[in-house]
């Protein structure tokens, strides 16, 4: 018997994982739902699709769903993100020579250390004529916005003493290969590609900037979720089955060698397994090295779409596209994370639902228990590199701070 049909766009990402592998293991149809996807190449299709009707939903950038919302870029569409595809999971990649100019050794770099090196090696280059290029993944991006975070804590000026300019994922190791940037922020597959290369070299995880960050995001125009709403509950049922699959360690191999295919990521099992398993090769012929939470899922309801990452992204748009904080906008941007579609999909299973529906960002060193409507959770660091915390009910003032 056929299911309800829920078309789904996506690029080719190992966090695209989710809506995939509910429909490879079954987990969609026990929900009654046939997965069908559109894969592309760049974000802004994924999101020209979504919003012209040619998918139902989309895995994407989460600060495009709030940019889109808020009429940034192209005329206002409302959209909302009902569940977090995951946490990080992505890396700063810098050409070899930069790589060994500014974080010598084998392992990850320190952000502090790798920031103060990268400021001198800028002001170096901007005084030969030719600034320092670095490539993300889009202008509405968590990867723009962590680069740019990072740098800035740093004493680097974004778009003053380097240059951040768009590279869709799939064509970031050419340019780094290319020359046409001297480095990246993007996420699996595309850094270890590089190194496989010999064309980068990984000098940072995101999870370094923000050991929490959000990252991906189950986009919808907002009008065919209300449309659609028993399918896309539905969904984020089957999609947080497909997560507990995946963080299973005795999976790990079934499910790197599904999202490697040609249709989906087109890389090799291998290098899928490596994101997976938290191992990252940082240098060509180098030994994987464990970085713990590379990228983040499942556990600690990471798929809850907590309305304060909202705030944090709306705060980083502002700070970045040079506006005035606004609150109407503020609220706006707050409201495309839908928890009380997650809580309502969600509601009388197993799962753990959280108490509430915001949090302080960034505030946690230590394991902490916190109130859940259903279950019991308990939250790890999830701290930021400089140890600013982002509180949600000083949104304002954090924005000027930043400014």
């Amino acid at each position: 018997m056929m299911g309800e049909r829920l078309t789904i766009g996506f690029l080719p990402l190992v966090d695209a994982c989710l809506p995939i592998l509910a429909a490879e293991h079954g987990f969609a149809a026990d929900e009654g739902l046939e997965l069908t996807f559109l894969r592309d190449v760049s974000w802004a299709t994924v999101l020209d699709r979504l919003l012209y009707g040619h998918s139902d939903a989309a895995h994407l950038v989460a600060p495009l769903a709030i940019a889109t919302t808020l009429g940034r870029g192209r005329p206002a569409q409302q959209l909302a993100a009902p569940f977090v595809l995951g946490l990080n999971g992505n890396a700063i990649t810098l050409s070899v020579e930069l790589a060994e100019r500014v974080c010598p050794g084998d392992g990850l770099g320190d952000p502090h250390a790798v920031g103060a090196a990268l400021r001198e090696e800028a002001a170096r280059r901007a005084g030969e004529g030719r600034r320092l290029r670095f490539g993300v993944v889009h202008r509405y991006s968590s990867h723009n916005y962590m680069l740019r975070y990072w740098l800035a804590a740093c004493g680097i000026r974004p778009d003053a003493d380097v240059e951040i300019v768009t590279v869709a994922p799939p064509f970031s190791a050419d340019a780094l290969a290319a020359g046409e940037i001297d480095g990246s922020c993007v996420g699996e597959p595309w850094n270890s590609i590089a190194v496989d290369r010999g064309a980068g070299r990984i000098v940072l995880a995101t999870a370094q900037i923000w050991r929490r960050g959000v990252e991906k995001v189950l986009a919808m125009r907002a009008d065919r979720l209300e449309q659609r709403r028993p399918a896309v509950e539905a969904l984020i049922r089957a999609m947080r089955k497909a997560a507990a699959h995946f963080v299973d360690p005795a999976n790990w191999q079934a499910n790197a060698a599904i999202l490697a295919r040609r249709e989906y990521c087109d890389a090799s099992p291998e290098i899928v397994l490596r994101a997976i398993s938290d191992q990252l090769v940082l240098r060509a012929g180098g030994a994987p090295i464990p970085y713990s939470d590379f990228m983040f899922q499942y556990r600690e309801a990471a798929n809850f779409p907590w309305v304060s990452q909202a705030e944090w992204l709306y705060s980083q748009l502002v700070r970045w596209d040079g506006l005035a904080y606004d609150a109407t906008d503020a609220t706006k941007a707050a409201r495309v994370f839908r928890p009380d579609v997650y809580r309502s999909a969600l509601k009388g299973t197993n799962d753990v639902l959280p108490g509430a529906s915001s949090k302080v960002e960034g505030s946690l060193f230590q394991p902490t228990p916190v109130t859940a409507q259903q279950g019991s959770i308990t939250l790890t660091e999830n701290s930021f590199f400089d140890g600013k915390p982002f509180d949600p009910d000083h949104l304002q003032e954090y924005i000027a701070a930043q400014q």
